[in-house]
């Protein structure tokens, strides 16, 4: 067997992209090596979303082009392949400035690595593959995968029609596509039947899904969850990322119908300025986004909000951070994301004027985050001392610990539950800790009352 290492930056899409390319190069002989050293084909698959991402790419090609010229002396080989979405945005430039990267691969070409291998064996040179073929890639994936544990993720929706000014995903990943619903039943239930508790569908968009079923009916992300939900064995449901402009009406209802569909919600809102939302081309405003969660709040109440916010946004005043600090006391969150804004080449947000400078981007980021770490100290403090049940994933660093999530997704480490991983069981948070929870295995038939955080 020849040796793959992939390094994975980024989203959970990419996650999941990278579990699928081992996939696929395991049908032609790579097994998996987490040392790039050892590898024979090496794979970095990107993301363009956090700051400064190409130049993260280009230093680890700096460090991979020693390893691959300390191979040829030996008299072996590497193969490098650059995947994902700097790589379909940035494709002929990384094969002229790294003459190292044997391969170029988009996120919706990916299916075509060993066919892109085989034409390296052959003396093609570097290859480059960025074309969007989003159905045909799913229609090329194995069915069996090899990253079956407790939970796993499954892509239902890629490709983003919204176009934010900011974003550059309707570029790298191309327009909304959504998965037939029969294929998404068929692999969930192979999930399923090899022990996976918990599925996260997947999508740029994924409430945006309308996947076209073989009757010719459109099926919406909540008839699909439904489906999901008759099948055996499988015990909790997510889904990420969703926009507020497609949380429709059976999708917050499925939250309070469907119990195995788990009570927290990624519901980015990016500011809570409207005039900033605008300009960001978001396609709600503060209070529709208000009035998105309070839906929400009512169908399932003890459900917990994730967001994320970008701060310092082309134009955005001292008055815009204020209304998103507004937001965000407003909401309660029990989780976000926050980023100082960084133009992405190419996006409309790029080009505009009065950009913000870095040290006021920089102020603003500190002062928000202070915030939403207070409201998720709060929020995970509400746990203390109540029962939750956990599905339990990985070994913990202790001898016999294990840690598991809770149902608002908070890691949890138990003593003495190494022998329970990949089932669920109640567990009692006696601590808790700055980004996690301790707890105690309840005893079966205990006279202990399960609650909400």
């Amino acid at each position: 067997m020849k040796k793959l290492f992939v390094k994975t930056f980024g989203c959970q899409m990419n996650v999941y992209d990278s579990a699928r390319m081992a996939d696929l190069l395991a049908a032609i002989g790579y097994e998996p090596d987490d040392r790039p050293e050892n590898a024979d084909l090496v794979i970095l698959n990107t993301c363009h979303i956090r700051e400064k991402a190409a130049e993260k790419m280009y230093s680890e090609l700096g460090r991979l082009k020693k390893l691959k010229d300390s191979r040829a002396k030996g008299g072996g080989s590497m193969l490098i392949a650059v995947a994902g979405c700097v790589a379909q945005a940035e494709g002929e430039e990384i094969i002229a400035r790294q003459k190292a990267v044997d391969m170029v691969v988009g996120p919706q070409s990916y299916h075509r690595l060993p066919e892109m291998i085989a034409r390296i064996s052959r003396g093609a040179g570097h290859v480059l593959e960025t074309e969007f073929p989003a159905q045909e890639k799913f229609d090329s994936l194995p069915d069996e995968r090899s990253d079956c544990g407790p939970s796993a993720f499954l892509t239902v929706q890629e490709g983003c029609d919204k176009f934010c000014t900011f974003c550059v995903v309707p570029y790298t990943r191309g327009a909304e596509f959504s998965r037939p619903p029969e294929r998404i039943v068929e692999e969930a239930c192979r999930l399923a039947a090899n022990g996976v508790k918990e599925i996260t569908l997947l999508g740029q968009n994924v409430n945006a899904y309308r996947g076209i079923a073989a009757d010719g009916e459109a099926w919406s992300l909540a008839r699909l969850i439904g489906s999901l939900d008759a099948i055996k064995g499988l015990e909790r449901l997510r889904y990420t990322t969703s926009h507020p402009r497609d949380m429709s009406g059976d999708l917050i209802a499925a939250h309070r119908e469907i119990p195995k569909l788990m009570p927290y919600l990624h519901l980015p809102v990016q500011s809570g300025s409207d005039r900033v939302l605008a300009a960001m081309n978001r396609q709600h405003t503060g209070d529709r986004y208000r009035e998105i969660v309070a839906r929400v709040r009512a169908a399932r109440f003890d459900i917990a909000l994730s967001s994320d916010f970008i701060v310092g946004f082309p134009g955005e005043t001292d008055a815009d951070f204020e209304a998103t600090l507004q937001l965000v006391r407003d909401v309660r969150y029990a989780q976000a994301f926050s980023f100082k804004y960084s133009p992405r080449p190419g996006t409309p947000a790029a080009a505009l004027p009065k950009q913000i400078p870095e040290d006021v981007k920089s102020a603003r980021l500190a002062q928000l985050q202070a915030l939403l770490d207070k409201q998720q100290a709060e929020f995970n403090q509400l746990c203390a001392g109540r029962t939750v049940p956990v599905l339990f994933e990985r070994a913990g660093t202790k001898p016999g610990q294990a840690i598991g999530r809770s149902p608002w997704l908070q890691p949890v480490h138990v003593d003495n539950a190494r022998n329970l991983i990949g089932h669920i069981r109640d567990v009692r948070i006696a601590q808790v800790l700055s980004n996690s929870l301790k707890g105690e295995l309840v005893v079966q038939n205990a006279n202990a009352m399960a609650g909400s955080c």
